[in-house]
């Protein structure tokens, strides 16, 4: 296979802090490889509309500390449908563009992965969620400032639960993972840490509220992740004081976890799988995902990225029950 000339970048999906880092990476790895880059706009709308734009070294200059992402994102009805990704792959060839990089999530890889099969568009695929719920790698770009931004919230939070004995149940992102809120709630010392992949179980919820209490306790932080429970974190909250009659207060902590300054691990990570996914593809490998499994780059199936189970660390929630007496 000759060596690609001209690859392009785009986002798309939820945004998340370190996807420009990524980009930075994509783009000045690409021009060190002689090739030429090219920024896609507005993710797969962008792509089938034709807003592509010109990129070069000084395009991603000062973004690697930027949240969200400069070459924005969308979500793309059209692009689900067959002549939506023929119409895309039109617009690549009649730009010129042999290669595609595309950092977003598990919906993400299957758009790229229908290119390929459908359009033979050599395709690789850039981990970058906060909901870390891809296959194939550690950690996704934009998780672990999510969890930190999330962290000081429950931080501040727990000051005033403390200071005016209340129970405060507090909402994360994750529809489907718990990940995020396996994370902040170990780290924010929660006593009770709802998730998608355990059933709710309100018994346990007010066992360990009133045997909190006979010992005189008179704080909680309740974590629970969005998709936990029908209706979030709310709706668990009111059917906890219909058994206890407590009094208690919610905090939604919502799209804040998607934005700022991503940490410098984030930031470390998008930069390596930024200069990885150029690596790849420029090397003649297409249809995969760039990860790092223990410490290490690894090329990965897109398939594999949503057929293939992601498991989260449950031992966490063991590790809550024991800290939280």
């Amino acid at each position: 296979m000759a060596r690609l000339r001209h690859i392009a970048v785009l986002a798309s999906g939820g945004d998340s802090p370190g996807m420009n880092a990524a980009t930075r990476a994509v783009v000045r790895t690409a021009i060190a490889g002689g090739a030429q880059i090219t920024g896609i706009m507005r993710g797969y709308s962008g792509l089938v509309a034709g807003e592509f734009r010109a990129l070069d070294a000084r395009s991603v200059s000062n973004v690697i500390q930027t949240g969200g992402t400069i070459l924005k994102t969308s979500r793309c009805e059209e692009f689900l449908r067959p002549e939506g990704r023929a119409k895309a792959a039109a617009r690549l060839r009649d730009a010129g563009i042999e290669g595609l990089i595309a950092i977003g999530g598990d919906g993400t890889f299957r758009g790229l992965h229908a290119l390929a099969s459908e359009h033979g568009v050599a395709v690789i695929g850039v981990p970058g969620t906060i909901d870390n719920d891809v296959f194939g790698t550690d950690a996704t770009i934009g998780f672990d400032t999510a969890a930190n931004t999330a962290l000081e919230s429950i931080d501040k939070i727990r000051d005033t639960a403390a200071s005016h004995d209340r129970i405060f149940f507090i909402e994360v992102m994750g529809r489907r993972c718990g990940a995020l809120a396996l994370a902040v709630g170990v780290a924010g010392g929660a006593e009770v840490i709802l998730v998608p992949e355990v059933p709710v179980d309100l018994a346990s919820v007010c066992g360990v509220l009133e045997e909190g209490r006979r010992r005189g306790k008179t704080s909680y932080i309740i974590v629970v992740a969005e998709g936990a429970y029908e209706g979030g974190a709310q709706a668990v909250a009111q059917a906890v004081k219909d058994r206890l009659g407590i009094s208690y207060r919610v905090s939604v902590i919502g799209h804040i976890q998607r934005g700022g300054s991503p940490t410098a691990f984030d930031r470390t990570l998008a930069t390596r799988l930024g200069r990885a996914a150029v690596d790849a593809i420029l090397g003649g490998e297409t249809d995969r995902m760039v990860g790092v499994t223990c410490g290490e780059v690894a090329l990965v199936p897109l398939p594999d990225t949503w057929e293939k189970k992601k498991p989260v660390d449950l031992d966490l929630l063991k590790l809550t029950t024991i800290m939280s007496s």
